[in-house]
């Protein structure tokens, strides 16, 4: 059975509600916010990606996730909870393989907000919609070997340990290993 992706998802910016979030597009006034997050050391520890040390580098972050939706490559949400009004993390789709209808997730979560339950929230709203609206066949998540937590979160939502790369990332002058998990839409039906 061959599956298409849902190009009408890249139309409109798709804002989606759970209990206590709000899934939007990022906009520059979620800059300094963001920067907040992306820098903090418990959430920069495994992202192996160039810390943001100014705001103008989470502005320019936003203005990619623009561009990704845009050119149909990626969706990333921020989320908002709704009665603070404060971001609280974000999630994203990108890397959209429209051939095999596969997407990588990507993830944050600022640590005051950890232990709460608004990642499991977040992942219930987001992989419901990656594959009933945007119609993909399966989801992957490239993990830091160390990032625990990231990869317990995976397995709560039966996320499949599918790779495990040796020095296949160079970061900051080093070569890392990493896992791939995978979840398929038929895994949660």
């Amino acid at each position: 059975m061959q599956t298409q992706v849902n190009e009408h998802v890249f139309d409109t910016f798709p804002e989606l509600e759970s209990e206590r979030l709000v899934f939007k597009a990022y906009n520059i006034e979620h800059a300094e916010a963001l920067l907040k997050m992306r820098s903090h050391q418990a959430v920069s520890k495994y992202m192996d990606t160039e810390i943001p040390t100014h705001v103008s580098d989470t502005e320019k972050r936003i203005k990619g996730y623009h561009t990704a939706f845009e050119e149909g490559k990626g969706i990333t949400w921020a989320f908002i909870d709704k009665t603070s009004n404060q971001l609280v993390g974000d999630f994203g789709i990108w890397r959209i393989d429209r051939k095999n209808a596969r997407g990588e997730i990507g993830y944050i979560l600022h640590p005051v907000f950890w232990g709460k339950g608004y990642m499991t929230e977040a992942m219930n709203t987001l992989i419901r919609f990656g594959f009933n609206d945007l119609n993909l066949h399966s989801l992957e998540a490239n993990v830091n070997i160390d990032n625990k937590n990231s990869k317990a979160l995976l397995l709560k939502f039966g996320f499949k340990l599918e790779a495990y790369f040796r020095e296949n990332f160079y970061y900051n002058g080093q070569f890392l290993d990493s896992e791939i998990y995978c979840l398929l839409k038929s895994d949660i039906n």
